[in-house]
């Protein structure tokens, strides 16, 4: 794999253990050659690292096979999720969710990554579909400002929403950033 081709969440190999990409900046200098500066995170120790590769170096990529899951259930420290065709059952510990913990809902379809046939991590849809629990009351008038509130969603998640937002209205959540995206009408 060419360094060209390094983008967020590419699976690289590096001294026999999978990494994932999570930042990178291509930065081109005024001479010389183009520097891809990428903040990799370990999939099996959690470890983040800074590393920097010159244009036209070759890269490994990593052995990573992702199949689709459903969530189940939490436990003290780790995630269960259910493979729908096969019935088979895989616990994730909590560091390897990380915070994607927060969006996880009963039943939902998540991809889970396998390196050499061992789960490393999680892959959430892009959107979740969540409902608020709590929020306070929006006060009238506030609205020519694009004003928001904080919103707490039915994970303990909490948002910031527009004004117009109430308890049990189901909002569309963006699982990569994190923010508000639009109300559903259900």
């Amino acid at each position: 794999m060419d360094v060209s081709d390094l983008k967020k969440n590419v699976k690289l190999e590096i001294d026999g253990q999978p990494w994932v990409v999570t930042e990178y900046q291509f930065v081109k200098p005024g001479k010389g050659q183009g520097l891809y500066k990428c903040k990799i995170k370990n999939m099996i120790t959690g470890a983040v690292v800074d590393r920097t590769w010159r244009s036209g170096e070759k890269l490994e990529s990593a052995n990573v096979e992702s199949r689709t899951y459903q969530y189940l259930y939490p436990a003290a420290d780790a995630f269960t999720f259910m493979d729908s065709a096969t019935y088979e059952q895989v616990e994730l510990q909590a560091d390897l969710v990380g915070d994607d913990a927060r969006f996880l809902m009963d039943n939902l379809e998540v991809d889970i990554l396998f390196y050499n046939g061992r789960p490393v991590g999680v892959t959430l849809p892009s959107h979740v579909v969540m409902e608020v629990a709590a929020c306070e009351p929006g006060v009238k008038g506030d609205t020519a400002t694009g004003a928001t509130k904080g919103a707490t969603m039915q994970t303990g998640y909490e948002v910031q929403v527009p004004l117009f937002i109430k308890v049990g209205d189901t909002l569309k959540i963006d699982t990569r950033t994190g923010a508000y995206v639009e109300r559903v009408n259900q």
